[in-house]
């Protein structure tokens, strides 16, 4: 799609959507150039909401404005790495995202920002860079201890002192049981990427906590972790099956 369809077609889109939802939105503009992740590698920024706070004169809310801005040369680079990209699919999702962005803005509220960071974050892990070991859980919560990340999803498990002395660890996973080897060294926070479940859209991990003393969870909370994250892959077997490959720790 070239520059100029581009801009047309964003336009069209943009036209589209009920007048109010575009309230405080004063324009879209498109930029020919790419904007690129400072340092993850094939992550590119499509769209950005620039919203600007305006306090009121006698002391209220004030007023929010916007502008939606698209990033061409974004759109052109996924397109070459992606086989299915889908033009019209992506313009459409990142202006209504972007909308979606100055609407929260106008609430008050950070449910976006959540997203963005926790995505963010995944890629990080992705790519083996530093992350929050945490972000996870600011994910969708699909039932107790289980979470989503954009297609991703985390199990969250503490070790008991019986599965250290095992050294395995047990638990349910879509209504089976199911066993992998306790990694060693563990560490304060372990996520395993697991292999031989059903084929799923995105990786599954066991992410393994260490029970912690009372007091060392009143430390974390004050004073921040200094918990070494690790990172390892397993094997999973039935449970009942005994016998395991050793963890791939890496």
């Amino acid at each position: 799609m070239t520059l100029e369809d581009f801009d047309l077609r964003a336009h069209e889109m943009y036209a589209t959507i009920p007048p109010q939802y575009l309230e405080g939105i004063d324009a879209l503009v498109v930029k020919e150039e790419a904007l690129p992740h400072p340092s993850l590698p094939d992550i590119y920024t499509l769209g950005e909401c620039r919203t600007e706070h305006y306090p009121s004169d006698y002391g209220g809310p004030g007023e929010v404005r916007s502008f939606v801005v698209l990033f061409y040369g974004s759109f052109t680079h996924l397109s070459e790495l992606d086989t299915e990209w889908d033009w019209e699919e992506e313009l459409w999702e990142t202006i209504t995202h972007e909308v979606r962005h100055h609407l929260e803005s106008l609430a008050v509220e950070d449910d976006l920002e959540v997203e963005d960071y926790v995505v963010d974050q995944n890629f990080a892990r992705r790519a083996g860079e530093a992350f929050d070991s945490d972000f996870y859980r600011d994910g969708l919560l699909l039932q107790d201890g289980v979470y989503a990340v954009d297609g991703d999803i985390f199990v969250e498990h503490e070790v008991s002192t019986g599965e250290l002395a095992a050294r395995t660890i047990a638990f349910r996973y879509t209504g089976g049981d199911v066993v992998v080897p306790l990694p060693d060294p563990l560490g304060s926070v372990h996520f395993v990427a697991l292999h031989g479940l059903p084929e799923g859209e995105g990786d599954v991990l066991l992410v393994l906590r260490r029970r912690r003393n009372l007091w060392g969870a009143f430390r974390t909370s004050f004073f921040g972790s200094s918990s070494d994250v690790l990172h390892s892959h397993a094997q999973v077997k039935a449970a009942g099956d005994a016998r395991h490959p050793p963890p791939d720790t890496r």
